[in-house]
């Protein structure tokens, strides 16, 4: 296992859509437990491929609580097949948009089919927290940031601001 950098706004990688995983092979394997290190490391209850640079149909998540055993979960090609009509609305941040924190509303309950490590089809009930995380890694995976589903104004603040971060960055590293 490795750690891996997490590329942040506004690296436009970002905004891939993210291609279907083909073979569950080492690589993938490797890949999902590189993720789970980050996201752990970060800390994070969660991580799209993309999010470490690669453009694969790839999500690790853990919503458990800090004191609960851990109780990771990876998702190969995820897909929501169905999604409450009640919403419910959290405060998610992003491990790609470090310290910003905005409400979203979301379908309060969606049910995600995925592949799991050996190729098997699952699919799994989500809801509150789960819900929430597996909505909007799902999101990463088709270019889809957090932040798209807040008001332009608040999103064009926040995309200025870290424009600006990464040009200071650029500019001190020349």
């Amino acid at each position: 296992m490795a750690l891996r950098d997490i590329i942040v706004l506004p690296d436009k990688r970002l905004r891939l859509v993210s291609e279907p995983v083909t073979l569950i092979d080492d690589e993938i394997k490797t890949l999902v437990a590189d993720m789970f290190e980050t996201m752990y490391k970060a800390p994070g209850i969660g991580l799209a491929a993309i999010q470490v640079g690669v453009a694969k149909r790839v999500v690790t998540l853990d919503v458990s609580r800090k004191d609960d055993e851990k109780n990771p979960k990876a998702f190969i090609n995820p897909q929501i097949v169905w999604a409450s009509e009640d919403l419910n609305v959290y405060e998610e941040g992003c491990l790609s948009i470090p310290d910003i924190h905005e409400d979203v509303e979301r379908p309060e309950k969606v049910k995600v089919r995925y592949l799991d490590l050996e190729g098997r089809t699952r699919e799994e009930d989500a809801d509150g927290l789960f819900a929430t995380c597996i909505q909007h890694e799902i999101d990463h995976l088709n270019g889809v940031l957090f932040i798209d589903h807040i008001s332009r104004l608040k999103r064009h603040f926040i995309t200025k601001k870290f424009t600006k971060l990464a040009a200071r960055k650029a500019t001190a590293a020349e």
